[in-house]
């Protein structure tokens, strides 16, 4: 990790539960809606692991997303209300196209969906995010949102024909993920040290929705994984977190993650309210 390494066992460590995936040999599917009769939201065989998390505000400023795949910086919305969805189009869209562009030098951001995420009140183990009254909840299991395949096909979807041209150009996938309500001490996101990744770690997993399959990475368990959070996020924070990168020269193309219970959050703490958005960006030859 660069300058960070020796700093690595100074900071402040929680133990976290992490649900991995099994490897069988067979890829997983997972479903975004109710699956036929007798066919399960979620294939695959998981387990929990238990394992340290740091918390990695020391040394944010030392963290970037080319190294680690997610780094922590300072913004502030001007959006009132984060369940407006005309309001997060009309005012984060172009707030976050302004950040992605600052952080990475693209020379073009493409902001293509958000999703906000709230614990029911009863705080429920969690699991795969399943809608409950519509609204999401947090996924507990280790994941990336994206494949070399699916990044480009969503691309497409997104774009068009244009999508041709701006696949020639280095191009990445980035989520800006924030506290809705800080600070985010319920169910907080840990992020997995892209460098510490072995491409065998990743398992291409089909995620089905109603009208098309798209496909994500489930992983796998590696002894030489790090992992990281930021306590206490606050509502003037973004957590920049990479999914996929069509560069193969850079230490993290992905950044796998998951929600996780820290042990040592308060009982009464709110439950977890955030937003994530996700946007391609793409960098100058």
């Amino acid at each position: 990790m660069t300058a960070a390494t020796a700093v690595l066992s100074t900071l402040p460590v929680v133990s976290g539960v992490l649900i991995y995936l099994i490897p069988t040999g067979r890829s997983p599917v997972n479903y975004t809606f109710e699956p036929p009769p007798g066919v399960p939201y979620n294939s695959g065989s998981y387990e929990a692991r238990a394992l340290p998390i740091r918390d990695g505000r020391a040394i944010a400023q030392s963290l970037s997303l080319d190294e680690q795949g997610f780094t922590l910086v300072e913004h502030r919305s001007a959006v009132s209300d984060f369940y407006d969805e005309e309001e997060v189009h009309r005012v984060y869209y172009p707030e976050a196209q302004q950040l992605l562009a600052k952080v990475t030098g693209a020379f073009r951001v493409v902001v293509f969906d958000h999703l906000v995420r709230k614990r029911d009140p009863e705080k429920t183990p969690l699991t795969f995010g399943r809608p409950r009254d519509g609204v999401r909840g947090p996924v507990g299991r280790v994941h990336a949102d994206f494949t070399p395949d699916s990044a480009p096909n969503r691309l497409r979807l997104e774009v068009g024909a244009e999508a041709e041209q701006l696949l020639q150009h280095r191009f990445a996938v980035i989520n800006v993920w924030r506290a809705i309500r800080g600070p985010l001490v319920d169910a907080p996101l840990a992020v997995l040290d892209g460098s510490s990744v072995a491409p065998a770690d990743l398992v291409a997993t089909d995620l089905v929705y109603p009208h098309r399959t798209g496909e994500t990475y489930s992983v796998s368990f590696n002894a030489n994984h790090r992992w990281f959070y930021f306590s206490a996020m606050r509502e003037d924070e973004a957590l920049l977190l990479k999914n996929y990168d069509s560069a193969t020269d850079v230490q993290a193309r992905v950044s796998p993650h998951s929600a996780f219970e820290d042990p040592t959050a308060p009982a009464d703490a709110p439950p977890r309210e955030s937003i994530e958005l996700r946007a391609f960006v793409f960098y100058p030859d």
